[in-house]
């Protein structure tokens, strides 16, 4: 079925993409475009499923904007594999409607490899660039910290690393308003002769573009706001992200277990539980939604595969922003510039 052309930016969503697919990505995808007239969502998966979710919610929805769908790409699965052979996936098809220019954007919490290698392939990737990226935010003590790559590619050249830092600088420069993003290196330590061979070798290319360098940081570094962007590699990226992404937990196994020891401790928490819900909230993920793609000929964000109904709407809302901003091509602009 084909989507027709609007003045409205169309927002696909992989109807099937996560643990709680249909339903939080319907939802979440619905309630985005109640809260902004200008974005047209398209829904792509399980046609009957999708409209299950829609009549038990009484949520009243253009049958034209639903695209059947009948593979799923699993979260097990193979994403080169998958890619190649559910040709009738959610994710397939629904960035072949990016590709064909029916859609602005793609938007999936589903496996993240088959959706990056499907962008990649798909779409295509810019000029200039080697290899696309994910990056992800991260609060700090001072302002915005942006982590990238987390997890497109786990190996990575010395080059790809500086092409990271490019794209990085465009976005944060777009999306958070700092008219000159400074760029940290992640490695063992500050001093120039640190790191890896990969570390090591990028370290020169950093320091000879016209990026805003700050030199080598070190993992205590990222949440003490030392650098508006830090650069690793994917795999090494995908770990720290991992690893903030537990900490929340942590903390309130800590507070409940401190609770459990009498009833004095259960009431200081009690008075306290607002205000402590309130102060973390900068580690839910749910606030920022999902990562960007950044270096393929189009707009893709990748979501948790737990995401809620709000982290979908927040996915969408970056998607939007992206598109609003025309962040494709500043980036494909960027490269030159910065002497990728």
């Amino acid at each position: 079925m084909a989507v027709n052309k609007s003045s409205k930016c169309r927002i696909v969503i992989d109807a099937m993409g996560g643990d709680y697919a249909p339903q939080n990505a319907v939802l979440g995808a619905v309630q985005a475009e109640k809260n902004n007239p200008d974005i047209e969502i398209v829904l792509v998966g399980k046609s009957e499923q999708i409209q299950k979710i829609l009549d038990q919610n009484k949520i009243t929805f253009d049958s034209k904007r639903i695209i059947n769908a009948d593979e799923t790409i699993e979260m097990g699965d193979s994403p080169a594999t998958a890619v190649k052979t559910k040709k009738d996936s959610s994710i397939v098809v629904g960035i072949n409607l990016v590709k064909e220019n029916k859609a602005d954007a793609f938007v999936s919490a589903g496996n993240t490899g088959a959706v990056v290698t499907a962008s990649t392939l798909i779409l295509g990737r810019l000029n200039g660039v080697e290899r696309p990226t994910i990056g992800t935010f991260m609060p700090n003590s001072t302002g915005v910290t942006t982590l990238f790559d987390v997890g497109a590619f786990v190996d990575t050249k010395p080059q790809h690393l500086l092409g990271y830092a490019v794209m990085s600088t465009i976005f944060v420069k777009e999306i958070y308003n700092i008219s000159n993003p400074s760029v940290g290196l992640l490695t063992t330590g500050e001093e120039e002769e640190k790191g890896n061979k990969v570390t090591k070798e990028a370290y020169p290319l950093f320091k000879n573009s016209n990026l805003n360098f700050v030199g080598n940081v070190e993992g205590r570094d990222i949440l003490q706001g030392k650098a508006n962007i830090i650069i690793c590699d994917g795999f090494i990226g995908n770990i720290v992200l991992k690893f903030g992404e537990s900490v929340p937990k942590l903390l309130k196994y800590l507070l409940k277990d401190y609770s459990k020891k009498n009833i004095f401790n259960l009431i200081k928490v009690g008075l306290l539980k607002g205000v402590l819900k309130e102060a973390l909230q900068p580690l839910n993920p749910d606030n920022y939604g999902g990562v960007p793609l950044l270096g393929v000929k189009g707009i893709t964000i990748i979501g948790h595969g737990s995401s809620s109904v709000v982290a979908i709407k927040n996915m969408v809302d970056r998607a939007y922003e992206m598109y609003n901003k025309n962040l494709t091509r500043k980036i494909e602009l960027a490269l030159e510039e910065y002497g990728k």
